[in-house]
């Protein structure tokens, strides 16, 4: 079948919207019809060349849809099924699925970053970072779609696929934040502000935003934040140390993925504090510590994959949150876009303006 898609070629250029065939499904793939499909600053990242990447390839690993057809040997959905994609397939086979680990599987990695699902003028399409979503339909593995309620709000669940597991299970399933504790979240994306959400619904006494742009402060305080630090104009370590005591945060969770901003957090963070690294960061940017430091201060830093959550156990749950109102998806998506608005989208994001741009398909 063909679709429209958002095509990318090289890192460096504009995004094309095109049509695409889809290769028939194997036997174990499913088709979704895309409702909605998130615009993460990942996906910017491959765009931009940070992260290195196959081409051609259509990007979006942020959505939610609904099952158009599936393979013979498909038992888990069926078509007319209202579902949320996860990038990361885990095969529950490998010994990191069976451990407990499936953000650490193998052979969904593989899935994520070079199969190969379509095709555009008879050349084959990468299925960019697992789930191809910046088009009207994709063809994805079985277990790559996690059902859900056909009341749930079906465009908002696409958060789930990214930024809410992400952001949440940062809290909830890496660092584990304890009730009464105090959080600093440097970056107010969209993942930082679903970390500062779950650190809301965790019961943290003190949830410190810092970022440089006042409205994404401002959209942090609707969502939990209790304190606001401008790094632009302060010296956001020692603001945070003032705010907790001298002592610096319990817990520091970085949402950027840069150098400098990783040493930031961990500064930022009091001795025998937590440091998450969230924020997915090139493969040439290099982060030193002093060996006296992470010895005497007794700090844990720790890597963050996808909030350390296992999509079939998480991912419903989420989606129930947000139908309960106890995580609001709806501030969080600051503009609602078509698929032709996207390149206009992420320069918006790169330039700072705004949260999550959400692409609602007609």
């Amino acid at each position: 079948m063909t679709a429209k898609a958002a095509v990318l070629r090289a890192a460096g250029e504009r995004l094309s919207i095109e049509e695409i065939r889809l290769f028939e499904p194997s036997p174990t793939q499913v088709v979704v019809r895309l409702v909605g499909s998130g615009v993460c600053h990942s996906d910017l990242s491959v765009i931009r060349g940070t992260f290195p990447f196959m081409f051609p390839t259509v990007l979006g690993h942020e959505g939610s849809g609904v099952i158009e057809s599936v393979g013979s040997d498909v038992r888990r959905v069926t078509p007319g099924d209202h579902v949320v994609l996860t990038w990361m397939p885990p095969c529950r086979r490998c010994e990191a699925c069976l451990a407990g680990q499936s953000v650490l599987c193998d052979v969904g990695l593989a899935e994520a970053i070079g199969s190969s699902y379509a095709t555009v003028d008879g050349v084959p399409l990468v299925r960019g970072l697992g789930v191809a979503g910046f088009a009207t339909h994709t063809l994805v593995p079985e277990a790559s779609v996690i059902r859900i309620p056909k009341e749930a709000d079906l465009e908002l669940a696409a958060l789930v696929g990214c930024a809410l597991s992400t952001g949440v299970g940062a809290v909830f399933r890496t660092a584990r934040v304890a009730p009464g504790s105090t959080v600093a979240v440097v970056g107010c994306g969209g993942v930082g502000l679903a970390v500062m959400q779950g650190a809301k619904i965790a019961g943290a006494s003190r949830i410190i935003a810092v970022d440089r742009l006042e409205p994404k402060l401002e959209l942090a305080s609707a969502l939990g934040a209790t304190d606001l630090v401008n790094a632009a104009s302060v010296d956001a370590v020692d603001e945070v140390k003032s705010l907790t005591g001298g002592r610096g945060a319990d817990y520091s969770f970085e949402v950027v993925g840069i150098s400098a901003t990783i040493k930031q957090s961990f500064a930022m963070t009091r001795r025998g504090g937590t440091t998450v690294l969230v924020g997915a960061g090139s493969p040439t940017d290099e982060v030193t510590f002093s060996a006296m430091d992470l010895f005497l201060d007794m700090k844990t830093l720790v890597g963050c994959v996808y909030g350390s959550t296992d999509p079939d156990r998480d991912f419903p749950g989420l989606v129930d949150m947000i139908e309960r109102g106890t995580i609001d998806a709806e501030k969080m998506v600051t503009s609602r876009i078509g698929l032709e608005d996207l390149n206009d989208a992420l320069d918006a994001m790169e330039a700072g303006d705004g949260a999550r741009s959400l692409i609602v398909h007609a």
